[in-house]
């Protein structure tokens, strides 16, 4: 499936977090909603957005916005990697891909030569409407948290 255009409404999902509580996109109705797709819990460029995100996580709160993180692995991974970073926000289990793939964040990946399928860091801002607002494609780690955050706060 293709990557959400900005004005386009957001696919609805419901998955589980580190605690193996479910989150569906139908309860942050009417607040900003920050949804980060990344590619594996507890690597290098994954981590450092997470820290990123969990260090501005009382500004984005201010904005009233909620902040969750999605990736492939399973909640018992999710929990560990909240644990090692004291992660203060949900980390959802897409174990199946089912909602990278309605977000067009699965897509095809190189790396060594070798083509897999796999999740390409991608963040939506979803607006208190449930529409897309602002879409960050194939995201550079470094600032990254800091740019979203200036886009919930406008």
């Amino acid at each position: 499936m293709p990557l959400i255009d900005p004005g386009k409404k957001a696919p609805a999902f419901a998955l589980k977090d580190q605690q193996g509580k479910t989150h569906k996109l139908s309860d942050y109705a009417g607040r900003p909603l920050v949804l980060y797709f990344y590619p594996k819990d507890d690597t290098p460029g994954c981590t450092a957005e997470s820290c990123a995100f969990r260090d501005n996580l009382p500004k984005f709160e201010k904005g009233r916005a909620a902040v969750l993180g999605v990736s492939i692995l399973d909640e018992k991974s999710k929990a560990k990697f909240a644990k090692k970073y004291d992660l203060n926000f949900p980390l959802l289990a897409d174990a199946d891909h089912e909602v990278a793939e309605k977000y067009g964040v699965w897509q095809k990946k190189m790396r060594y030569g070798r083509s897999y399928m796999g999740i390409v860091r991608t963040t939506y801002l979803i607006g208190p409407d449930g529409k897309v607002a602002k879409r960050w494609d194939k995201v550079n780690v470094e600032g990254h948290a800091e740019d979203v955050l200036a886009a919930v706060t406008l």
